[in-house]
């Protein structure tokens, strides 16, 4: 008896068995490729009918009808003396008149190569066979048989289809996990390509689209090229303003300059007194280049003016203000950075909650800013089918029951990502892939 047989399929054996006691002598099995048509028909032949004389052909593309014959009746008669002349069905009656044979029960996989001609003999022996004789045959498409019973084999449903490959594999990703159960969907219960799961590559990726299309990013650029260029001509246009502007300022300065010193020659000057101090904007002799700081040297010269005129025995300096720059500032990027050894000092059975996985590390910047979660994430790098990528998680969680509520609290715009639970263990594989 086989070891492992699904529900759905061993009720299906007791059904075929069930058809053959009503009377029905030639049933055929049909399936798409893949359902599991072998394993059900090596179930049947070793479960059902201990007592009958049994045989199990798998029919290829170049095996012959003479062939075929030939084991179906050595595998049903002792030693068969086999006149390749004649047909099956009149073989099969020659044998049965020189032994007794008992009840027989043949199972042929591999239906869609049997020949017209072998068709029929099978037909013919299912009617007239001398003694019981159960024909099942398993196909992947109708046959031509007159009275056979088809009865077709069903996919697997999800339930199933989880229990065959827990089965096979040790481990299986949790019911939460996006590309688990695209996987079991795609899959459309077929056992073989249940069976082509490959848990090394199939991992959980979310990948945030673009919130941009690419004629966008194109005008984005342009937009950005622009500016540049108006930048450029507004800064030499400055330029060009405001040496015409110093050289301005500077003939204005030198005129005034001219004027006052006429002034104080023509006009008499009255004696100062000892005690004040002559005004240090006038009478101090500039000992360095002042690089244009048109400012001071207007207030001094206006200063010296009004002295001269107003005859005064002393003027406070003018305060210099010195002529600043406005101060320039750069837009950074946010940048969240890479703490995998956070990861390796965590417990292996320990959970998190991944949030995100990108080959761009400055889209997940973005997400983490944008959703302020700038606190309570941590991020490492994994290298995937020759890429780096960028994953972003949330806690270090003892249990699976701590991930779920901690996962019901986070903001509803990020669980739209559909975050998903993952081990430690599993995460410290992933960062090892980066030294590979």
């Amino acid at each position: 008896m086989q070891s492992q047989i699904l529900p759905s399929r061993a009720a299906l054996v007791d059904r075929i068995a069930l058809q053959f006691e009503y009377g029905q002598n030639l049933i055929v099995l049909l399936g798409t490729s893949g359902l599991g048509k072998s394993y059900l028909l090596e179930t049947f032949i070793t479960d059902k009918y201990n007592d009958f004389n049994k045989a199990f052909v798998q029919v290829g593309a170049q095996m012959t009808d003479v062939q075929l014959m030939t084991q179906l009746l050595e595998q049903s008669f002792n030693a068969p003396l086999i006149d390749h002349n004649l047909s099956l069905s009149q073989n099969y009656y020659q044998l049965a008149k020189q032994q007794q044979c008992g009840a027989c029960l043949w199972v042929v996989d591999g239906g869609r190569h049997l020949s017209e001609e072998l068709i029929a003999e099978l037909e013919l022996l299912s009617k007239n066979a001398p003694n019981v004789l159960y024909i099942m045959i398993a196909s992947q498409s109708k046959l031509p048989f007159k009275d056979a019973v088809n009865i077709h084999l069903e996919p697997l449903n999800i339930a199933e289809s989880k229990q065959l490959m827990g089965w096979y594999f040790t481990s299986l990703p949790y019911d939460e996990d996006p590309v688990f159960q695209t996987f079991l969907v795609e899959a459309q219960g077929n056992p073989s390509l249940l069976l082509a799961w490959q848990p090394s590559e199939q991992v959980a990726d979310i990948v945030v689209k673009d919130k941009v299309s690419w004629r966008l990013q194109l005008l984005t650029l342009l937009l950005i090229i622009m500016l540049l260029i108006i930048g450029l001509v507004y800064k030499a246009d400055m330029t060009q303003w405001w040496e015409n502007a110093n050289r301005q300022i500077d003939e204005q300065v030198l005129s005034t300059a001219i004027t006052t010193e006429q002034a104080i020659e023509n006009k008499p000057q009255k004696p100062v007194p000892l005690s004040s101090e002559p005004p240090a904007a006038v009478f101090q002799k500039p000992t360095q280049k002042t690089n244009n700081n048109v400012p001071a040297i207007v207030g001094s010269l206006t200063e010296s003016t009004n002295v001269v005129e107003q005859e005064k025995p002393a003027s406070k300096p003018v305060e210099e203000k010195p002529v600043t720059k406005p101060a320039q500032t750069k837009l950074q990027n946010p940048i969240v950075k890479i703490p995998s050894n956070w990861y390796l000092q965590q417990p292996e059975d320990n959970f998190v909650i991944q949030l995100l996985a990108v080959t761009q590390q400055q889209v997940g910047n973005e997400f983490i800013v944008e959703h302020e979660l700038e606190n309570i994430t941590n991020t490492y790098q994994t290298k995937r089918n020759g890429k780096m990528w960028w994953v972003v998680t949330t806690g270090s969680f003892v249990s699976l029951n701590e991930a779920k509520q901690a996962l019901q609290v986070l903001p509803a715009e990020v669980r739209k990502n559909k975050p998903f639970y993952k081990k430690i263990s599993k995460i410290k594989q992933e960062i090892a892939r980066v030294d590979q």
